[in-house]
């Protein structure tokens, strides 16, 4: 029996259970989501080279006219201080204007693939110093993990797969690469160029492929580490919905004072209608106060007994009228008027109480 129980604790504690929403809640407070750094890289590649591919034409420009300047006008220049510092700002100005465009769409590519994987997200908890993460063993363990492992491959894929697809572009563009020494200085200039950007999509194509399976990877290590046991929901029920045991101790105290109060108002009732063990019924009716006659206590089996014993003490008259007690009790709440359809036979009950406490 002894290992039974501890079977059922053992397997109680392993995390095979999804995540609940409360879970996946605090653990996006915290900064843990399931993202792929992988994406990010891919993504602002691709987009920085598609800037090259479309804008490629203007920036060539601007950087021959930066030389061309510098070669034609700036060195004429009587060198001084006041000139050097002249020159070295037109040309940052002009650097920032090349470089510029291609910075903006790097940050906006980034948030943009950022926001895909994982919305938006405040948190300074990563931030936090944390004296566990200076703990020898513990950086030991996870140089030697699993996850480094599988960083470790991937990275060795990344390369392996980029160097494949870059040397696939020169070796079917090895005719151009031949001609280059035939060509201008311009021509060769511009057959670079675009050789280079096409290694670069090609790349970013495939290092976002990469990335996707990455994502796949991330997310599925993600949901299992946030896994949780049988125990961890039942102890966030607890947390979140209250303890059962006390819910439940708490109802009772409810029902109980709920009873009282209902136990208080039988002496007032005018009759107790029964069926006569199961079913009980107490009614109040003041034709000064009341349209009909109102169910003021209502009980089955013992809470029956109750009301009839208290009736008979306060000396309220009991009738029985097994059909009419069980329709009450079915059909009329606590504090409700009697429907029309038993005016009647309420009415007849009613009467023969009025004449029994005028005899009496």
């Amino acid at each position: 029996m002894k290992l039974l129980k501890l079977d059922l604790q053992f397997f109680s504690g392993e995390k095979t259970e999804k995540a609940t929403p409360r879970k996946r809640q605090e653990v996006r407070e915290k900064g843990q989501v399931a993202k792929s750094a992988d994406v990010n890289s891919a993504v602002v590649m691709l987009i920085v080279f598609f800037v090259l591919l479309f804008s490629g034409q203007l920036y060539q420009e601007k950087v021959l006219s930066i030389f061309r300047q510098s070669f034609q006008e700036y060195m004429l220049l009587n060198l001084s201080v006041d000139t050097v510092h002249a020159v070295f700002l037109d040309i940052l100005k002009q650097v920032v204007f090349i470089v510029g465009p291609i910075f903006l769409a790097a940050i906006v590519a980034g948030l943009a693939a950022n926001f895909m994987q994982v919305g938006f997200i405040f948190t300074t908890e990563p931030l936090k110093m944390k004296l566990s993460k200076l703990d020898p063993i513990q950086g030991f363990k996870r140089i030697f993990s699993l996850r480094t492992i599988v960083e470790l491959l991937k990275s060795i894929l990344k390369i392996v797969i980029v160097g494949l697809v870059t040397f696939s572009v020169l070796w079917f563009q090895m005719d151009e690469i031949l001609l280059l020494t035939y060509k201008s200085l311009g021509d060769s200039l511009n057959s670079i160029g675009g050789l280079t950007v096409k290694m670069g999509l090609y790349a970013s194509a495939a290092l976002l492929f990469l990335a996707f399976l990455d994502y796949l990877y991330q997310r599925f290590d993600f949901e299992k580490s946030i896994r949780m046991s049988k125990q961890d929901i039942k102890d966030e029920y607890k947390k979140t919905e209250g303890d059962p045991l006390i819910k439940s101790k708490i109802k009772q105290k409810q029902r109980e004072m709920a009873m009282r109060r209902m136990m208080q108002e039988v002496p007032k009732a005018d009759v107790v209608i029964t069926n006569p063990t199961h079913y009980a019924v107490a009614l109040k009716y003041d034709d000064q106060k009341m349209d009909a006659p109102v169910v003021i206590a209502k009980g089955v089996d013992y809470v029956a007994l109750k009301m009839k014993e208290i009736a008979k003490e306060h000396d309220i008259v009991t009738v029985e009228n097994r059909p009419l007690a069980r329709a009450l009790y079915a059909q009329v709440e606590i504090g409700d008027a009697i429907p029309e359809e038993f005016f009647k036979a309420v009415a007849e009950i009613l009467a023969y109480v009025y004449r029994l406490k005028n005899k009496i």
